[in-house]
Formats: C-alpha cells, sequence, structure tokens
C-alpha cells in the first residue's frame, strides 16, 4: 500500500506505504488517526484486508451508476470512523483476481473482513445506517 491521507484534524498531507500489524495510520503532524481509504489491486490485496479494525472491501467499478452513489458514503464513512475502519476500493475492471477469488457477480459488492478473513457480503449500494450497523460500528466497542 502506499497512499497520501489527509488528516482531518491538522490537514496534513500523510505518505503513508506501510502500516504496522495491529496499528492504524497516524498523522505525523498531530498524532490523530488519519481516515483509512485507499485503492486495492489484486498484488496488494492480502495485506490489504490484514488490519486491526474491520476492513471494507469494495469491488467497483467507474461506469457503474450504483457505484458512483456509495463512494462518497465510504468517503464519509472513512472520515468520521478514522482509526475504527479501513476502506479498500477495488477496481474489478482492473483486478480481476480478487473479485474473481470472492465470487464478485454484480456491482457494488462490499466485503467485510476482520482478521484477514470474510465475515460479511452486502451486494448493491446501501445507505449509511445501515453499512455502520453491519460493520458493528455505532457500538460503543466500535
Amino acid at each position: 500500500m502506499s497512499a497520501i491521507l489527509t488528516c482531518e484534524r491538522c490537514g496534513a498531507k500523510n505518505r503513508v506505504s506501510n502500516v504496522p500489524d495491529a496499528r492504524v495510520p497516524a498523522c505525523a503532524r498531530c498524532g490523530a488517526a488519519l481516515p483509512w481509504l485507499h485503492a486495492g489491486t489484486d498484488a496488494s490485496f492480502e495485506a490489504d484486508v490484514r488490519a486491526p479494525v474491520p476492513v471494507l472491501v469494495d469491488f467497483w467499478a467507474p461506469w457503474c451508476g450504483p457505484c458512483r452513489v456509495i463512494a462518497p458514503v465510504l468517503e464519509d464513512m472513512a472520515r468520521e470512523y478514522a482509526g475504527k475502519l479501513r476502506i479498500v476500493k477495488v477496481n474489478v475492471d482492473e483486478n480481476p483476481g480478487a473479485s474473481a477469488r470472492f465470487g464478485v457477480q454484480g456491482i457494488p459488492t462490499l466485503i467485510v473482513f476482520r482478521g484477514g478473513e470474510p465475515t460479511d457480503r452486502i451486494v448493491g449500494a446501501v445507505n449509511k445506517p445501515t453499512l455502520v450497523d453491519r460493520l458493528g460500528l455505532n457500538r460503543s466497542n466500535g
């Protein structure tokens, strides 16, 4: 993984390449948890789904209308749940391996990973409250 993540607290741009296990990315300037949303690939997939927080993988394509509808919801969740959620967007046209491996037949397909293992699957564009509930982010331990 290599991404530029912007801190919501101080606005600093942080280059994040590797995050040690059991940690989430934090701002180098102020230490706040960073919104963890980035593009995944077939090559990075195994590392992308390992995190100490739930990982929501969005299998999408740029030509998909429902994918464009849910994209801002996922961006908002990445900001709101910084440090509690990782979102990985996998373009199925450019990365057919991961989508084939998980039997993605319709997009958007969202798969939740915990401890590197798939635990839930949501097909189609759903609203933010549904995603928050399915991910357990509305619970106090969230």
